[in-house]
């Protein structure tokens, strides 16, 4: 048979043919010459060295040789201290940019390229909570600002230090048609205002200079805060005045504020007085001196230590913690303090999500009540992440870290001698309920040991044994996954883990984990992640930043193929109308097609495995990522898990 001719359309036919058109509608004076285009390379261009992209580039022939406004709003950075500034590019600040990598050498602060703002911030976020400082970042316009929120929201609720800067170019005869329209705003700050410390505009390069160390010192006094500053892009990219007088003031952080010392004492007689005192901790310590500080005191009480977990606040193996039996000492205790405790009224009462929902206090009559924080003294009033409203006892406005020195000076001073055999044996009952507390979950990670999907206790309990030797710091929460690794894992040292979102806004873990783990850098630490599923769909890219900067993290994925807090919800809801739960799976999973993180994370440059569904595979599989952490890169275990 004759081979049939070919149908498709030649792309050369198709040029000519439409050439030979046009020229039938309109003559032009003479026709161009049709000439074929280059075909693309199959090969992508080679990518920027480390070393092209971090020196300052050799001198060119430049339009100007003036020093623009954003040469020195980089000095004003620089003069902060601030190592890094984490952003997605933008026009709204390219001056700032460009002044950041030729101007500033792209070194202190160096410029951590992400593929989202939210990403941005949960960089910041997790950033902070290790270094204990914020690093800056850069948003473009409303669109930047807006992808930004949630992130900010969160550290927000967290009581944690972040400088936005957000670009903006307020004077509409500047913009340019028609994207610096929708990317400009006559109020940039706005849309975030209700969930940050403090904003300003700056109109002047003087002033821009005085805000931003006001931004800096304002950020990192508690309670600390997410701060916004929005450089126009006028200023940014005119040059400097020939006779301008330009300053950089002096920053100088205040001293914390600490509780007033008739208030302190009063606290302390308290304490000392009581059969059965209870420290309650959440948003608390966050240095190994203060660490070391609230163990010094619960040790002198002999009291119990629940750890609400908002930080690394006491040692989870320590005979005081009685974390696992909070409600049992809560009931029994005749004086609980709250330190930076942001749920109070949660802590003292329980409640059920009925149809009609209800409340009983748990705490028995009597019992004092005494709170220690700054975060309850700065609030707003549209968020409500301020909790319900306590009864309180005593309340001492100072931040319950700076206030713990004077706190346990007092509590010394009262303290009888004559009772320190009793404090001991109280000490004793709670160290023997801890030890029973210990075997049990013990006992109970050992159920459906040999499981597929691998169980969440044998996920984390394999992880252990690789990491366990190492110096190492878990950057992510542990709710997710049962609590396993504080139950299993020792947490002795204050970087073992930085706490959780704050806001509880899914999106968190993944940016807040890569953020951490680059702080940690410098100090040589093992960062660890246990990245649930859909927390790292919602911002996927931040992988490429690791790897990009080759930011040494092992991220072992929590995946269930569910968004699982939201099929127990909906379960609840169908269980409340007998409607049967087998179908609330539907909206709240991730199935068909089961995501594959191992080739996800590939493809952004991360080493990656999985998934892995035999249990007896987990720990090889960890081992193999672990080295490639340990070389200085980030590297990612999908394993397919039990929803809890």
């Amino acid at each position: 048979m004759p081979k049939p001719k070919d149908s498709s359309l030649n792309r050369r036919e198709f040029l000519k043919n439409a050439a030979a058109g046009a020229a039938m509608l309109v003559t032009p004076p003479a026709t161009p010459p049709i000439t074929q285009p280059t075909k693309p390379s199959k090969n992508p261009p080679p990518p920027m060295s480390r070393k092209a992209e971090i020196e300052i580039p050799a001198p060119v022939e430049v339009l100007t040789e003036e020093r623009s406004g954003s040469d020195f709003m980089v000095e004003v950075i620089k003069s902060l201290g601030i190592e890094y500034v984490c952003s997605n590019p933008g026009s709204s600040f390219r001056g700032l940019h460009e002044s950041l990598i030729n101007y500033g050498g792209n070194k202190n602060p160096e410029f951590i390229t992400c593929t989202h703002e939210e990403s941005s911030v949960g960089m910041a976020h997790g950033y902070a909570k290790v270094e204990g400082k914020p690093l800056a970042v850069f948003a473009h316009g409303t669109v930047g600002l807006q992808h930004a929120a949630m992130a900010v929201y969160n550290a927000y609720c967290d009581r944690v230090p972040v400088i936005v800067i957000g670009g903006n170019i307020l004077d509409g005869t500047k913009r340019m048609p028609p994207v610096e329209w929708s990317h400009s705003v006559q109020d940039a700050a706005a849309i975030l205002r209700d969930f940050t410390k403090w904003d300003d505009s700056p109109v002047s390069l003087q002033q821009f200079a005085e805000s931003t160390v006001r931004a800096y010192k304002t950020a990192m006094t508690p309670p600390m805060m997410p701060v916004v500053l929005v450089a126009d892009g006028e200023l940014q990219e005119n040059p400097i005045a020939a006779d301008a007088k330009l300053h950089i003031p002096t920053m100088v952080l205040p001293a914390p504020p600490q509780g007033e010392a008739g208030a302190v004492a009063e606290a302390a007689r308290l304490l000392v007085a009581a059969e059965a005192p209870v420290i309650v901790v959440d948003r608390t310590i966050r240095s190994a001196e203060g660490m070391a500080q609230l163990i010094e005191l619960a040790e002198t009480l002999q009291a119990a230590v629940v750890d609400r977990a908002g930080r690394m606040n006491f040692p989870n193996l320590h005979p005081l913690n009685q974390t696992a039996r909070a409600g049992a000492e809560i009931s029994n205790a005749d004086v609980i303090l709250g330190l930076e405790l942001n749920d109070f009224w949660g802590t003292m009462h329980s409640y059920r999500d009925q149809i009609e929902r209800t409340s009983e206090t748990i705490t028995k009559p009597g019992a004092k009540r005494i709170s220690i924080g700054a975060g309850s003294q700065l609030f707003k009033s549209n968020y409500q992440d301020f909790q319900r409203y306590p009864e309180l006892d005593l309340d001492i406005a100072g931040d319950a870290q700076a206030t713990l020195p004077s706190l346990l000076e007092a509590v010394k001073k009262q303290l009888d001698t004559g009772r320190k055999g009793a404090l001991l044996a109280r000490g004793a009952k709670l160290a023997e309920a801890r030890q029973r507390t210990l075997q049990a979950d013990r006992e109970a990670a050992t159920y459906a040991w040999d499981s597929s999907p691998i169980s969440t206790s044998r996920l984390c309990a394999e992880l252990w044994a690789q990491i366990r030797n190492e110096d190492w710091s878990l950057l992510s929460e542990s709710f997710w996954v049962s609590r396993w690794p504080t139950r299993l894992w020792n947490f002795d040292k204050y970087h073992r883990h930085i706490g959780g979102s704050g806001g509880y806004g899914i999106g968190y873990n993944a940016p807040a984990s890569v953020g951490a783990a680059l702080a940690n850098k410098k100090y040589g630490r093992l960062s660890v992640c246990i990245q649930c599923d859909g927390d790292l769909m919602y911002g996927p890219g931040v992988l490429w930043t690791a790897a990009h900067h080759h930011i040494p993290l092992l991220s072992i994925v929590h995946n269930n193929h569910a968004y699982h807090q939201e099929v127990m919800q909906v379960q609840i809801m169908a269980d409340r109308h007998s409607r049967g739960i087998d179908r609330a799976r539907i909206g709240t999973t991730m199935t068909d097609p089961v995501i594959n993180f191992a080739l996800l994370a590939q493809g952004l440059g991360v080493h990656a495995e999985g998934p892995v569904t035999d249990p007896n595979d987990l720990g090889p599989a960890i081992q193999r990522a672990l080295a490639v952490v340990k070389k200085g890169e980030p590297a990612l275990v999908d394993v397919h898990t039990q929803p809890r």
